[in-house]
């Protein structure tokens, strides 16, 4: 069904509160088109399945965003908790009950003089509109520090629907966290109750389908135990013990609805799988649920919410009832990726996210027992199939044989043959390219750039060898397979040899700033949203954290050979023009990073630009933020391809 049946059935219905869709645009876009923040992201579905939550962008004279609370038979919408994204940024949202609505937010602070991100919970009464945090300030008067961390929820508890079960540090110096039941209330003291003190090296805590706290992960610098305890507190053992980045890692994921059935994620042949686990069973033998021959296992559990039984993982089903409604869907939807996202407690109303390379996204609402399927959102109301570009799966051989995979984005229209070309490797460098909507790419092919976006080894998802090749490897084989991608697309006849630049952000912003110094000839220009310059200095700015061992070990621990392969250590040979971007509020990577990289290609000589977002952090979470870095790549690229 196209877009524009969608939107026709959306007028038939009460939709028409949420968002109206404009008119098809011409075939280059306004920047504010793709530079924007989603006009809706983050849906959810109440329990009962009687209002809609969301995040709403704002514009106009104030420019943010709001959460929304939607009625679904009335189609009346209420907005709370306005925010800038300048001195907090809404994150999350999730229902504890039909009532309250619980909101994480994430603040920009200072500890000790160290730039950090601060995360708290706030519950909202849809019905008052009254809001606040969770956590009571008198609370904290019993802590030997405040929390940076005061929004991880590990349970909902539907049989005390006015409680949720909490991690909060603050108790033991480490920073480990205890559990604490915390009475949801808008205004006014709520009660709390420790249900579970810190333990010593225990920084994570999972609960069973009954609401006992049953799993704890315990870290020591990079040596990692899954520890559990049955609900009468006889004690802890431990079910599995290994090191980081090893193959022997076996991470929980949740309770089945018996209370001794645990899921987990380990490998399978190379690659993460789902596995249960009877904890009664004394070998611990893991059954495989699900495999896939390919690739990694992604996704979190997927559960039936009247039950609590696990149906699924990410987007695979292996419940019948749940999989034939994912069957049936695709097949209304063909020409897009549908992600069931949420359902009501009775299974009657769910959320659908239909999206592709070229539709950002429509959100849908589902009635089972009224057989209908009404487009309720637009994640972005400006772009539309009609104007965006296909993003083409693409593979290529590494110099050393390596398959690579990646994605293609050709402007619309035209040939694609001798096109200015946009070399983009991902941040991370952990993490990996999606199918889908990306709204960079999409940009940079409606400005008539090729891009080019690849998953160089050490990436995630291809496994355990695949991403095992990026431990410690910054600057060496990871930076050869973003330059073989570069050749081949000259070698392929669609990139202009002479019109070629890197752009990156975080890790691939160090790899636009490594790929001028080890592939001078390759590429024109060079852009960097809040890349890493100097690798030491990174490693280092972990030291005051509980994650510094880990960090090291991800990354590497000999301080020569980082400072080796940082990009300030050879701006000497940096020889293309160069675009600088950092936010000043950014807690992963230091503004530093670019300030000081700026100053010595400054003093070098080279031609180079600096762009300070005041407010900006990491992730571009300002909407002003990111048309100022739209607006520069545009300029930048037209002066330099």
């Amino acid at each position: 069904m196209s877009r524009a049946a969608f939107r026709m059935r959306c007028i038939l219905s009460f939709c028409l509160v949420f968002f109206g869709h404009g008119a098809i645009q011409a075939e280059v876009l306004p920047i504010e088109a793709f530079a924007s923040k989603p006009d809706v992201s983050n849906m959810d579905l109440s329990p009962n399945g009687d209002h809609v939550a969301s995040i709403v962008k704002v514009t106009g004279k104030k420019k943010g965003a709001v959460v929304s609370i939607v009625n679904i038979a009335t189609g009346k919408a209420n907005y709370h908790l306005f925010t800038d994204n300048s001195k907090f940024v809404i994150t999350s949202l999730e229902w504890a009950n039909d009532d309250v609505v619980l909101v994480e937010a994430k603040f920009p602070a200072v500890r000790g003089g160290v730039p950090v991100n601060e995360w708290r919970l706030i519950q909202l009464n849809i019905h008052s509109g009254k809001s606040r945090s969770i956590v009571p300030r008198l609370m904290f008067k019993k802590f030997s520090y405040v929390p940076q961390i005061q929004s991880k929820v590990i349970d909902i508890l539907p049989d005390e629907p006015d409680f949720i079960l909490m991690e909060l540090a603050g108790q033991r110096s480490g920073g480990e966290p205890s559990v604490y039941k915390m009475k949801l209330v808008t205004e006014g003291s709520g009660r709390t109750k420790v249900m579970q003190r810190a333990r010593e090296d225990v920084y994570d805590w999972l609960t069973d389908r009954q609401n006992n706290i049953r799993i704890g992960i315990r870290r020591d610098d990079t040596s990692y135990e899954i520890l559990e305890q049955s609900a009468e507190r006889d004690g802890m053992r431990t079910l599995w013990s290994f090191e980081a980045f090893s193959k022997e890692e076996v991470w929980p994921m949740g309770f089945d609805v018996e209370p001794n059935i645990l899921y987990v994620k380990a490998l399978h042949d190379g690659r993460d799988a789902i596995f249960k686990v009877d904890l009664n069973d004394k070998a611990l033998t893991k059954e495989l649920v699900y495999s896939n021959d390919n690739y990694d296992v992604t996704g979190g559990l997927r559960r039936d919410i009247g039950s609590g039984r696990v149906i699924g993982v990410g987007d695979h089903y292996w419940d019948n009832d749940y999989a034939n409604l994912k069957k049936s869907l695709d097949a209304a939807l063909p020409d897009t990726s549908n992600y069931l996202i949420d359902f009501s407690a009775d299974g009657n109303r769910y959320l659908v996210l239909s999206t592709s390379d070229n539709e950002p996204g429509i959100y849908l609402l589902g009635d089972r027992k009224a057989k209908s399927l009404n487009a309720i959102a637009y994640r972005y109301n400006q772009l539309t199939p009609d104007v965006l570009s296909i993003r083409e799966d693409i593979s290529y051989q590494a110099r050393d044989g390596l398959n690579i995979e990646g994605y293609l984005t050709l402007p619309k229209g035209g040939e694609g043959k001798k096109l200015p070309t946009i070399i983009f490797p991902h941040g991370g460098p952990i993490s990996h390219e999606s199918s889908g909507f990306d709204y960079w790419s999409q940009f940079l092919a409606n400005r008539g750039y090729a891009v080019l976006q690849m998953d160089f080894r050490g990436s995630s998802g291809y496994g355990f060898d695949f991403m095992q090749m990026g431990i410690a490897s910054w600057g060496q084989a990871m930076q050869d397979d973003v330059e073989d991608g570069a050749r081949w697309m000259i070698d392929n006849g669609i990139a202009d040899p002479e019109r070629i630049c890197i752009l990156g952000a975080s890790y691939g912003g160090y790899a636009a700033l490594m790929g001028t110094i080890k592939s001078p000839e390759l590429y024109q220009c060079a852009i960097s949203f809040a890349g890493v310059m100097d690798v030491e200095a990174l490693v280092k700015s972990h030291r005051r954290f509980i994650n510094y061992e880990i960090a090291k070990k991800q990354i590497g621990d000999d301080f020569d050979l980082l400072w080796e392969i940082s990009p300030l250590k050879h701006v000497k040979k940096v020889n293309v023009p160069v675009l600088l971007m950092h936010g000043e509020k950014d807690r992963s990577v230091r503004y530093s990073q670019s300030e000081d990289m700026f100053d010595e290609l400054e003093d070098e000589g080279k031609q180079v630009e600096f762009i300070t977002l005041e407010d900006g952090d990491h992730y571009l979470s300002n909407a002003q933020n990111r048309l100022i870095v739209f607006q520069a790549i545009e300029r930048f690229l037209a002066q330099h391809l």
